[in-house]
């Protein structure tokens, strides 16, 4: 623990700053965040089944896995017939930092190969295709899916639908998209019946999803008709926006593919940041309410771990104001649309015209 003498009228981060305490910051264990997102792991590992472990098998995998990574990076599927992506593809093997087989639980397609491609490589290759770059930073979506059965509507968990749970975990995680489940225990079911949660209606889900502190929602309905075939609807709920989804799918595990589609196109239509819109000069950014070092810190970690963040310099600190100087591959709209993330850091104001950024710590 770093001991400080008490020095009144001098802020903690400008004693700091004048003993050349900054020396520390490497090793700072900083502060949870309490963030609204979580860091998604293994944004650029694929994995692909595999027959053999041949040349050819190998090339072929290496391409499913490359795939998976550009969609999860750019959010979007459309990502595959950008200009330069299918050549990308066709020599995906070359580019793999390192591969390895794994045995699978799946006695049809027991073998599989596993890539890991470089961070640098792929953000590079997805701006050279002009496909927008979307940080590790996501938001976790919160998912109330009601399927109607035989036995009655009931809500798909571990116990009713294992399956379904197994397809949707692996739906979201192919999308880079944390997926949360409510706990469906005494509270949720006083808070929300499955026949509530089939009209769909934003009340009472939203209520019913205030105790997760989830600001994004994914719930569904899914029913079989007497045909075969199956029926359902998504409703999305981020913020205060709404966003409705019909199908007809021509199974149940293309109607819970969809889900996840419409959950990581949206967030990433929000979060992702373009190619070549940054200021050259960097973006400013003003924190006030910065009292302790380990604020100071974890605001500065915090930001240097966005992707598109290059450097948080610091240009001036006066009491409790921090000024920083954003160096980043994004321009101020899309730097607040990531920073929003971070519960602590509350907008002071909108960007003003020279686009600076404002914002308050909140302390714990």
């Amino acid at each position: 623990m770093l001991a400080l003498p008490n020095c009144p009228g001098e802020s903690v981060i400008n004693l700091l700053l004048r003993r050349g305490a900054l020396l520390l910051l490497g090793f700072v264990l900083v502060v949870p965040l309490g963030a609204r997102a979580e860091v998604v792991k293994d944004l650029y590992t694929g994995q692909a089944p595999v027959t053999d472990r041949s040349q050819e098998e190998l090339a072929r995998a290496a391409r499913e896995a490359l795939s998976q990574v550009l969609v999860k990076v750019s959010g979007s599927t459309e990502v595959l017939s950008l200009p330069g992506i299918p050549a990308a593809l066709r020599g995906a093997v070359s580019q793999a930092q390192q591969f390895s087989y794994a045995r699978t639980d799946n006695p049809e397609e027991p073998l599989a190969a596993r890539f890991e491609f470089s961070q640098r490589w792929v953000s590079g290759l997805l701006s050279e295709a002009g496909a927008p770059l979307w940080t590790a930073n996501r938001p976790s979506v919160l998912l109330w899916l009601v399927q109607d059965s035989p036995e009655g509507r009931q809500f798909v968990n571990r116990e009713t639908a294992p399956d379904l749970v197994r397809q949707l975990e692996a739906d979201f995680r192919a999308r880079g998209v944390p997926l949360r489940f409510p706990l469906f225990d005494l509270a949720d079911a006083a808070a929300l019946s499955p026949q509530q949660a089939w009209s769909l209606g934003e009340v009472a889900l939203r209520q019913a999803s205030s105790r997760y502190r989830s600001d994004d929602i994914l719930a569904g309905r899914l029913s079989e008709l007497s045909g075969g075939q199956w029926l359902g609807d998504w409703a999305y709920f981020s913020d205060q926006d709404r966003l409705d989804r019909s199908a007809s799918p021509e199974s149940r595990e293309a109607f819970l593919s969809a889900g996840a589609a419409l959950v990581a196109e949206t967030m990433a239509a929000r979060y992702a940041v373009a190619a070549g819109t940054a200021p050259a000069s960097g973006t400013a950014m003003t924190v006030s309410n910065v009292r302790s070092y380990a604020d100071y810190a974890a605001i500065v970690s915090w930001l240097e771990g966005l992707e598109p963040v290059e450097q948080a310099r610091v240009e001036h600190i006066g009491g409790d104001r921090l000024q920083l100087r954003l160096s980043a591959q994004a321009d101020a709209s899309q730097l607040a649309s990531l920073i929003q993330l971070n519960k602590r850091l509350v907008p002071a104001a909108a960007p003003g015209a020279t686009g600076e950024l404002r914002y308050q710590w909140q302390s714990r």
